[in-house]
């Protein structure tokens, strides 16, 4: 007796689950390793999104594995946010800086809260504008990089408030996919006197309210849409960021106090202009 041939419906849908589980695997790597970088790891997500043709339940899979880059920084700064919890009721300094933190904060919970549906429905849906700031955002990334002044904040516990609130008007900037949130943050504070290293571990501290906030909300805004079947590939873009980004986050600020951001500015425009020409081929 011949055997009957496994059934196509069958066979044609495991293939479709291993091949999303695949493309999550790589997404959530490359969200590990862009969430700290100032290159846009939204604006990566989607545009390697849009070119594999995956696509997400109401566009979440993009947010909530940021949990893994979140818990990424919290593990490699315990230390770091323990000493700040115990110094916290008596040190002037911590509770400055704990502050400056939530200032930073407030102004893209606000901006976030009220744009997420346009943020999500239209922002997240262009891929040319994603492709266009990204290259603008690489151009502003080399000037700001090869300017050549003394930094007036060597030490991000030395930031004042108004500083903090400045450069939290600066992330408000990374609402567009493609700008960056690390890399507007990182921006803001270079502009205004920081140095390149407080610069990207003031972007760190900030990352971890701002990212938390954001992955709230669209759980908040999608949990009646999700499904048990959006699980496995959500678990598997979180453990790869979660591993991709603990790399990153360790070695950050040694490189860029060597060699500063402008690798990061050519990378973005290398990225933007390959992503306008594909989207071009694709027409």
């Amino acid at each position: 007796m011949v055997p009957a041939p496994p059934h196509p419906h069958r066979s044609e849908g495991k293939f479709m689950a291993d091949q999303t589980i695949v493309e999550a695997l790589l997404l959530g790597a490359l969200e590990g390793l862009t969430e700290f970088l100032p290159v846009s790891s939204t604006g990566h997500l989607l545009l390697v999104g849009h070119f594999l043709g995956f696509e997400s339940t109401g566009k979440s899979f993009e947010v909530l594995i940021q949990l893994g880059a979140i818990l990424a920084i919290l593990t490699v700064y315990f230390t770091r946010l323990k000493d700040l919890i115990v110094h916290l009721p008596r040190s002037r300094a911590t509770q400055r800086f704990v502050l400056g933190v939530l200032v930073a904060f407030l102004p893209a919970a606000v901006i976030g809260a009220l744009a997420h549906g346009f943020i999500k429905a239209v922002l997240f849906e262009a891929p040319v504008t994603i492709c266009i700031a990204l290259i603008l955002g690489g151009i502003v990334l080399l000037w700001v990089d090869r300017r050549a002044e003394t930094p007036v904040y060597k030490d991000l516990i030395d930031y004042p408030l108004s500083l903090c609130f400045k450069i939290g008007l600066f992330q408000c900037l990374a609402m567009i996919p493609g700008t960056s949130r690390s890399g507007s943050t990182i921006v803001g504070a270079l502009l205004m006197g920081a140095s390149k290293r407080s610069a990207a571990e003031f972007s760190f501290f900030l990352a971890m309210p701002t990212m938390a906030g954001a992955f709230t909300l669209d759980l908040i805004k999608n949990w009646n849409v999700l499904s048990a079947a959006d699980l496995p590939i959500i678990g598997a873009g979180f453990i790869t960021a979660f591993i991709v980004a603990v790399l990153v986050v360790r070695s950050l600020l040694d490189f860029v106090s060597k060699r500063g951001y402008a690798i990061f500015g050519w990378w973005r425009i290398v990225v933007g202009t390959l992503g306008l020409i594909g989207l071009l081929a694709m027409r």
